[in-house]
């Protein structure tokens, strides 16, 4: 069974930092493409960072370019991907998802992320 579960996400300040994960379960994240995605309320679901599955080419949204980090783990022996996120801004507040597998059709849950003071 395919599953993607994110985690990680919680309440920071801001310039603070955070990193979630995005743990895949019936497939190898290093096979596919994989998405993180970001909807806060009363937006559209929106694309923050997306690694290929080759992991050679690395696409970032312009808000958080120098600020998000998007990798896999060493060797992928958790089959997870990450994303750190520094210098974290209250307009990063959002539900944050991870998207991947055969025909990229697969959405974690979600994990929320504040940024407040």
């Amino acid at each position: 069974q395919v599953q993607l579960v994110e985690s990680g996400g919680g309440l920071v300040e801001p310039g603070g930092s955070l990193r979630l994960s995005c743990t895949a379960s019936g497939f190898s994240l290093k096979t596919y493409v994989m998405g993180w995605y970001r909807q806060a309320p009363g937006s559209e679901r929106e694309l923050v960072a997306a690694l290929t599955n080759a992991g050679a080419g690395v696409t970032y949204a312009d808000s958080v370019k120098g600020r998000f980090t998007v990798f896999r783990d060493k060797d992928n022996a958790k089959n997870t991907v990450y994303l750190q996120m520094n210098n974290l801004q209250p307009a990063d507040t959002a539900v944050y998802y991870c998207r991947s597998g055969p025909g990229y059709r697969s959405w974690g849950q979600g994990t929320p992320v504040t940024v407040s003071s």
